[in-house]
């Protein structure tokens, strides 16, 4: 989630799919109170479909490797 210039308010991404073209695209709203109409960049339709947004996180320290590490599945990467 994006923060305003001033830093205070969120600014979240919502990921979309067109209902007519199927085209998946994003849409930056203001605030979480915008309700800005969403509408399909490729075909202009304004039938659009709310997706639930995939996000990485780490939650404690998973690998020997620090932060850099992250491209595997495996739940820790030190020593056996």
């Amino acid at each position: 989630m994006l923060r305003s210039a001033g830093g205070d308010k969120p600014m979240p991404i919502y990921e979309f799919k067109c209902r007519k073209c199927g085209e998946p695209f994003e849409v930056l709203f203001r605030s979480r109170e915008d309700k800005t109409a969403v509408a399909c960049p490729k075909c202009g339709s304004k039938k659009a479909e709310r997706l639930l947004s995939a996000f990485a996180g780490k939650i404690g320290n998973t690998s020997a490797g620090g932060a850099e590490c992250g491209s595997c599945a495996a739940t820790s990467c030190g020593p056996s």
